[in-house]
């Protein structure tokens, strides 16, 4: 049975068994996407359990204008980026960003130069740049997105897609060389 078909079934008679087939579907796959957010395995755990909660309630705005798996990807992007930005500002040092992105040539951040940067000091740097920017990076380097694919999930034009992840390039950059 489709996705598709699946969630109009379960849609149709609210059962639980059913929605567990799409669970077991999604499982990985969301619980991954939650660990990159998470500080540990069972922060990451709490959060898929809580976003196929949520999911169950929510699974009526499915409207198929996009296959299900692109816009639970979505959905779970949201949750994680809702999470993350409810104590983010706490984590946050006083690096004036903004400041800095106002002289920074776009030239200098290559995708080369970014992929180089040592992984634990970049991890760091991903936990304190915007959530929104963190989200962006990860679609399309960790998860190999296309731009059309960002698009879809996020549900914004091209352009806007290229250019959130130049400033998003920028900032785990500068953040990155302001880290001791």
């Amino acid at each position: 049975m489709s996705d598709e078909e699946l969630i109009e079934k379960i849609i149709r008679t609210n059962d639980s068994n059913l929605f567990s087939q799409l669970y077991d579907r999604y499982v990985g796959v969301v619980y991954n996407k939650c660990l990159g957010f998470s500080k540990s395995k069972e922060e990451a755990q709490d959060l898929t359990h809580d976003i196929f909660l949520k999911l169950f309630i929510k699974l009526r705005t499915f409207k198929g204008k996009s296959k299900f798996s692109t816009w639970l990807y979505s959905f779970t992007y949201n949750h994680c980026v809702n999470y993350v930005q409810r104590d983010s500002e706490k984590k946050k040092p006083k690096v004036p960003i903004d400041d800095y992105l106002e002289k920074f040539s776009s030239e200098e951040v290559s995708e080369e130069s970014l992929l180089s940067l040592k992984s634990e000091k970049l991890a760091k740097a991903l936990e304190i740049i915007d959530p929104n920017d963190k989200v962006i990076l990860l679609l399309k380097y960790q998860d190999e997105l296309s731009i059309k694919e960002i698009q879809e999930v996020l549900g914004i034009g091209e352009s806007a897609v290229k250019m959130r992840i130049k400033r998003a390039k920028e900032k785990v950059f500068i953040t990155y060389n302001s880290m001791q």
